[in-house]
């Protein structure tokens, strides 16, 4: 367990949007589509997370868009990605057991 979980679904969509460098724009459009529309970012919840995460050494700003230079760009870091990884076991573990008590 680590101080970051567990993660909110917003933190985590965000994360998982951010292993190749992304824009805000860019993320609030792939966390729709990686939820089929279920999780819709509003401006001020990314940027307040994306603030959060970065204050935390989860991502990296890595420069402005080229097609856009008022966009800026953002990565995981290796501790990003551990925490990430960290969350997918700990969400792996609840669907096991959920599953594991539904089916006796």
């Amino acid at each position: 367990m680590n101080k970051f979980s567990p993660l909110t679904e917003s933190m985590y969509y965000i994360l998982v949007s951010l292993i190749k460098p992304l824009h805000g724009y860019g993320i609030i459009k792939n966390v729709e589509e990686m939820s089929s529309g279920r999780v819709k970012l509003a401006a001020g919840t990314l940027y307040g997370a994306l603030t959060n995460l970065e204050k935390n050494k989860l991502i990296i700003p890595t420069g402005i868009d080229p097609e856009n230079k008022r966009r800026k760009m953002y990565q995981i870091t290796d501790l990003g990605v551990k925490v990430l990884h960290d969350e997918i076991q700990r969400l792996e573990e609840m669907v096991r057991n959920g599953r594991g008590v539904l089916n006796d």
